[in-house]
Parts: structure tokens; sequence; C-alpha cells
């Protein structure tokens, strides 16, 4: 065999393919990538971990707040739990998202291999995987303080899963059609507002009747509430907070879909 021949069978053999890599591949990679910037991200990580966690420790070891009977810490861990996925899949992810589209990054990986749903999808992994950890790390501090969970782990898990798409739909509809700042700005504000009145802290019968109806109806009170009849007095499936924070997430990721902008 000659050696032109043997060049072009080794040339045939491991000549490079080029092309996008699966499109499995390509969402683990940007949703590790996206996991890593949400982490590495100060403020971020104020939002998403130091603050849930302070708040847990401070107003479970302190009586600030009349929480009812029971021990504080009973109370207070599901209200927590639900501020944590706000923090994350709402707060935190408008934020970045925002300014993202600002700088052009959105628009510059929307023209890469990885289609624009994948991005989206890579970016609502980020957040689980993110929330996984918030809640580890808050359910340790919380049996610390002595937290005695109760109820049915399928209703824990749906309610935050509803609450994820909830919340992520709402700030992904922020940051695609409000400016960086102006995100940046009302996620802080919609979080230090429902910090006080979606039901976390606070209990929602401190309100009065009027406004105990219409805090109801949000999403951070449907999801804490959601939790405390299941986790602290061991309720079954609490279908009425899971469907209000089915209308959000329908409404929310519907709403982000048809008008996020990517520039």
């Amino acid at each position: 065999m000659s050696a032109g021949t043997e060049t072009g069978t080794g040339a045939g053999r491991y000549a490079p393919a080029p092309g996008a890599a699966p499109l499995s591949r390509m969402i683990a990679a940007q949703t590790a990538f996206e996991t890593k910037m949400l982490l590495r991200n100060g403020e971020q990580l104020l939002l998403t971990v130091i603050i849930p966690s302070l708040l847990l420790v401070l107003f479970s070891t302190v009586d600030i707040i009349d929480t009812g009977s029971g021990a504080s810490v009973d109370f207070l861990t599901p209200g927590v739990l639900a501020l944590a996925v706000m923090s994350t899949a709402f707060t935190g992810q408008a934020i970045a998202t925002g300014f993202e589209r600002r700088y052009g990054v959105l628009k510059r990986l929307g023209a890469s291999p990885l289609p624009r749903w994948a991005l989206m999808t890579a970016k609502t992994l980020s957040v689980l995987v993110t929330e996984v950890l918030q809640i580890v790390l808050l359910t340790v501090i919380a049996l610390a303080l002595g937290w005695s969970p109760e109820g049915n782990p399928l209703a824990v898990l749906l309610l935050l899963v509803l609450g994820t798409a909830a919340f992520s739909g709402l700030g992904l509809l922020m940051a695609g059609t409000l400016k960086a700042e102006a995100t940046l700005a009302a996620a802080n504000l919609v979080f230090v507002l429902l910090l006080v009145g979606g039901g976390v802290i606070v209990p929602l019968d401190k309100f009065p009747d009027t406004a105990q109806t219409l805090l109801g109806l949000l999403p951070i009170s449907a999801l804490s509430e959601g939790l405390r009849e299941v986790l602290q007095h061991g309720a079954g499936m609490p279908w009425g907070d899971l469907g209000v924070l089915t209308v959000w997430a329908v409404l929310g990721l519907g709403a982000a879909a048809r008008f996020f902008r990517w520039e």
C-alpha cells in the first residue's frame, strides 16, 4: 500500500466531524455553567442562601413575632423554604437574566447551536439545582433548631415544583420586558414586599380579612401556606394552594414565552 493511500485512509478514519454536540450534552453543559455563575455571584448568594438562613435562625431563636401555638421553627421553616424558592427562581433569575440581556449575552447565545428553548431549559435546571442545595442547607439548620416535619413528601415536591415554575415564569417575564436597572429595582422590591406580606414570616391571619383574601392569591402565599399545611399540620394534598400555583405558572410561563425580548 502506498504512502498516499495510507494518508488517505488515515484521514478518512481520523478526520474531525464538525457539527454541534448532542442537544442533551449542550443543555447539561449550559446548566453546569449557569449554576456556577449563580453560586459565584455574591449578591445572588446573599439572596438565595444567607438571607433565608439568617431569617430562619433569628426568628426561631428570638421571640419577635407571634407565630401561634407550637414551636416557632415549625411555623417558620415552610415559609423560609418558600422564600428560598422565590429568591432563586424569581429574584435571582430575573436580575441575572436581565443583565445578560442588556450586555448582549442572550443575543450571542441565541445565535449559537444551542436553541433558545434549550437555553431557557438550562436556566430552569440551574435554578432547580440551586434550590436543592438551598433546601438541604435549610433543612439541616431547621432540624438543628428542633424542627419536626410531618406530611406527605409528594405534596411537598409538587408544591416546590409548581412554585418554581410560577416564580421562574414571572422572573423571566420581568427580565425579558424591562430594562436591566428596572428589573434589579423591581425584583428586589417585590422580594421585600412578599417577604413581609406573603405569609413567610408574618402569619396571614395578622392582616385584615380583605387583605388576607388578596394576599392568599399570591404565589408566595400559596407556596408558604401549602408547605405549612403539609409540613406543620400533616395535611394531605393542599389542592387550593396547588391550584393557585398552577394558574400562576401557566400565566407566567405563557407570558414570558410570548413577550420575552432577546435584545
